[in-house]
C-alpha cells in the first residue's frame, strides 16, 4: 500500500476526526471510577460518538464487538469491555478508542488511574507518557521512523520497564492503520525518512515486567506474560513544516 501523504485540506479533516476522539477520552475521565464497568464506559462511548456524528472505528473492526478497548491492570491492549468487569481503587485502565468521520480516522489512548495507585505504579504511567511525547519529538522530517522507536525504548529502559514488540503503532488517515509500521523499540536510523505529511499514531505499550505477552482464550485479550501491569499512551501525530502536530490534544 505504501505510505499515503495527505495535504493539508485532508490533514484539517483528519484532526477532526482526532478532536473527536480525544474528546471522548476527556468526557470518560469523568466517569472511571470505583464500580463502574468496563460495559457502561463502551455504552457511554457509543452515545457520545454518535451524537459527535462520527462512528466507532474499532466496533467491528475485524470482529471486534465494541468500541472502546478497556485494558485492565496487566492487559496490555484489546480488552473486550464487559458487563461483569467493574473497575476497583487501585486499577489502571487503559482506553483506546477511534472515530471515523467525514472520511477520515482518528485513534488515541490513554492509561488512566481508578482512585490512587502506588508511586511505583505512577512511575509507570508518567515514564509511559513521557516516551509518547520523546517519540513524538523524534517525528521530525529527515528523521527516520525507527527514530521514533528508539526513543520510546531508550527512555522506558531507564526505569527497568519493557516495550512490547508484537504491538506497534501506525499510520492513519483513509484508514485505521496505514503504513508504516511503528515498534516502540529498535535501533535508530532505520525505516522510512519522515516526511511532511505523513500522519501517524505513535503509542507506546510499555510493562512493569517482561516484553512478553500472550493472548487470551477471547483471541482478543493481550496480557503480560508475567502478569505484571502494563500502561498505554497513544497520540495521533501529523509532519507538518517538518514538524509532528498533536491532532489528538
Amino acid at each position: 500500500m505504501g505510505i499515503y501523504i495527505y495535504n493539508s485540506e485532508q490533514i484539517s479533516a483528519i484532526e477532526e476526526s482526532c478532536q473527536k476522539t480525544s474528546s471522548v477520552l476527556k468526557e470518560l475521565e469523568k466517569i472511571v471510577d470505583d464500580g463502574v464497568s468496563t460495559f457502561e464506559l463502551d455504552q457511554f462511548a457509543k452515545d457520545y460518538i454518535s451524537k459527535q456524528g462520527g462512528k466507532p472505528a474499532f466496533l467491528g473492526y475485524h470482529g471486534f464487538p465494541s468500541a472502546l478497548c478497556t485494558s485492565i491492570n496487566e492487559v496490555v491492549v484489546h480488552g473486550v469491555p464487559s458487563k461483569k468487569v467493574k473497575l476497583k481503587k487501585g486499577d489502571i485502565l487503559g482506553v483506546d478508542v477511534g472515530v471515523y468521520f467525514n472520511g477520515f480516522y482518528g485513534d488515541s489512548a490513554k492509561t488512566f488511574k481508578v482512585g490512587t495507585v502506588t508511586p511505583e505504579v505512577d512511575l509507570l504511567l508518567n515514564v509511559t507518557k513521557e516516551s509518547l511525547m520523546k517519540g513524538i519529538e523524534k517525528s521530525v522530517e529527515g528523521n527516520r521512523i525507527s527514530d521514533i522507536s528508539n526513543a520510546v525504548e531508550t527512555h522506558v529502559n531507564k526505569y527497568g520497564f519493557s516495550p512490547v514488540k508484537e504491538f506497534v503503532g501506525h499510520g492513519i488517515g483513509k484508514n485505521l492503520h496505514e503504513e508504516p509500521s511503528i515498534p516502540n523499540f529498535g535501533e535508530p536510523g532505520k525505516g522510512a525518512r519522515i516526511t511532511n505529511g505523513m500522519v501517524f499514531a505513535i503509542e507506546p505499550m510499555i510493562n512493569a515486567g517482561t516484553y512478553r505477552v500472550k493472548v487470551l482464550e477471547d483471541g482478543w485479550t493481550v496480557v503480560t506474560e508475567d502478569a505484571k501491569l502494563s500502561a498505554h499512551f497513544e497520540h495521533t501525530v501529523a509532519i507538518i513544516d517538518g514538524k509532528a502536530k498533536i491532532l489528538t490534544l
